[in-house]
């Protein structure tokens, strides 16, 4: 297998590298760092919440949404993960689907409607 600049050195590395990318915003080349990172360690969330922060950057939004559903499944409450879909449902104009999980983003970060009257 030929090894190349975004798949070379430790999934350590390739995190940074990841990480990097994003924090220049070259969110397509962070996607391709992370995905590869992601096939490799598929059980770790960080990597692959990154990646789906990298795909709705980047506008693959059927790619983020995949990402992040798969974070919601193994995790219901991840806060971020639910938040993040809720968005790339937005932007997919996919509204109602959006605001379900919207609405348990914002339950899990403690964020309720103040329905008394005082």
């Amino acid at each position: 297998m030929e090894t190349t600049y975004y798949d070379h050195g430790t999934a350590a590395e390739r995190w940074e590298r990841g990480r990097q990318f994003f924090d220049a915003q070259d969110y397509a080349g962070a996607a391709r760092v992370l995905a590869r990172l992601v096939e490799e360690v598929p059980e770790q969330t960080g990597p692959r919440l990154l990646l789906a922060r990298s795909y709705y950057h980047s506008a693959q939004l059927s790619r983020a949404e995949a990402e992040l559903r798969v974070i919601v499944e193994r995790d219901p409450v991840e806060h971020y993960a639910r938040l993040m879909l809720g968005r790339t449902l937005q932007r997919q104009a996919r509204h109602d689907e959006a605001e379900t999980h919207l609405r348990i983003a914002s339950a899990l970060a403690g964020d309720f409607a103040d329905d008394r009257d005082d």
